[in-house]
């Protein structure tokens, strides 16, 4: 009987910190992309002012940021348009190729550079969300710890995971 409920407590509580891993990693992603977020204006101002012709790839950029940075119901959602954020910021990055005077400029070299040490820090973030998830989960599935798990309405979490196997590779960017 008392080691039945040293047993509970004990599975309890290590749901209970599972979750909050989740919660504290999720945040941790979170100011990562809103780090991002921040950096990306300051790079489409400093290609505007090269790149006058390419005001298409420049408010793609934009609306991908914004959209990207509104709320999200989920990190499938937040995949989702991260993704597509990606996609464009690559857009932005080959204008370079097309502009030598942008290639040059010292700001966009180091705006390029502090957006790929953000890249870096959100895929250690996302990896770290990731694994917290995991192990939720294996707590969450596994028996006997599921009893209590199903008791008290622990929960699973979505995975923020990337959709295009070709989306997994950083953006490139040649310092060159």
């Amino acid at each position: 009987m008392v080691f039945g409920l040293l047993w509970a407590v004990g599975t309890y509580n290590r749901l209970v910190r599972a979750r909050n891993h989740c919660d504290e990693s999720w945040s941790d992603v979170d100011t990562e992309l809103k780090r991002r977020y921040d950096l990306i204006p300051n790079l489409v101002e400093t290609v505007k002012g090269y790149a006058k012709h390419e005001g298409d790839t420049l408010e793609r950029v934009v609306l991908a940021r914004n959209k990207a940075a509104s709320p999200h119901t989920s990190p499938v959602d937040q995949a989702r348009d991260e993704n597509a954020l990606t996609r464009e910021i690559r857009g932005l990055f080959l204008l370079k190729e097309s502009y030598p005077e942008l290639k040059a400029s010292r700001h966009f070299l180091a705006l390029q550079e502090e957006l790929a040490t953000t890249e870096n820090r959100i895929q250690r973030a996302r990896r770290f969300y990731n694994a917290n998830v995991r192990d939720l989960a294996n707590l969450i599935e596994s028996f006997p710890s599921s009893v209590l798990a199903n008791m008290y309405g622990f929960r699973k979490r979505e995975f923020f995971e990337i959709e295009d196997a070709s989306e997994r590779a950083l953006p490139q960017v040649d310092l060159s």
